[in-house]
């Protein structure tokens, strides 16, 4: 048995979710995590506490404008909640698909009073690269602007509805001129010198998540 309500979890997530993934309030999604929480992300590093995981995330999303999240599925077991989502970028080329994908898994664990002790990222690097191919040159074909990069068209009709919006959202990064975007894990270590040489993967798990297996 879990330490918290399957209740108060679930509505921790869809808090947790909606602010990050659908409003793209990054700033406020990274102040959900507590002070010493350990977030693995195997392309960037491992970032430990609430200020590193702050110091990542605005300058990860502002380099990639287009992306937004699809919720496909999510578990709640115990204080551990896994979903599945879609990483999407809008198509501007009408002539083309409407809209390119690529997967992306990922674990939080629980921590209470609407915190969370950390998360774990698992994303199709190779399928990252493709599509971002493929969206750069159908904006070379149509010469879409920068704020066009912004549209957020093809929620999916299903689901909950906290996985998704309306309107485009006015994420947390937008007309800030103090960062920098970042595609690369060397450019995160400039900004996180803690992150130069450390490894990456399972063994820096959340410390709730000790007895949990990892998911593959």
């Amino acid at each position: 048995m879990g330490r918290f309500a399957r209740s108060e979890v679930e509505e921790a997530f869809a808090h947790f979710y909606r602010l990050g993934c659908v409003d793209e309030d990054w700033t406020g999604w990274a102040d959900l995590f507590t002070d010493d929480a350990r977030y693995v992300e195997h392309f960037w590093g491992t970032m430990h506490g609430r200020d590193e995981i702050r110091t990542w995330i605005d300058p990860v999303m502002i380099a990639v404008p287009e992306i937004y999240t699809v919720l496909e599925w999510y578990v709640v077991d115990d204080d551990k909640v896994v979903w599945s989502l879609q990483n999407r970028r809008d198509n501007p080329d009408p002539d083309g698909p409407p809209y390119f994908d690529f997967p992306g898994l990922s674990v939080a664990w629980y921590a209470g009073d609407g915190r969370w002790a950390g998360e774990e990222d698992y994303w199709d690097v190779k399928g990252a690269r493709t599509t971002a191919d493929a969206y750069a040159a159908a904006c070379r074909k149509t010469g879409i602007g920068w704020e066009d990069r912004l549209s957020r068209r093809h929620w999916p009709d299903h689901g909950p509805d906290w996985a998704r919006r309306a309107e485009p959202p006015t994420p947390s990064w937008l007309g800030r001129t103090d960062i920098r975007p970042i595609t690369k894990p060397r450019e995160l270590r400039e900004l996180i010198p803690r992150l130069a040489g450390q490894p990456r993967g399972p063994a820096s798990m959340p410390p709730s998540a000790t007895n949990s297996a990892p998911v593959e």
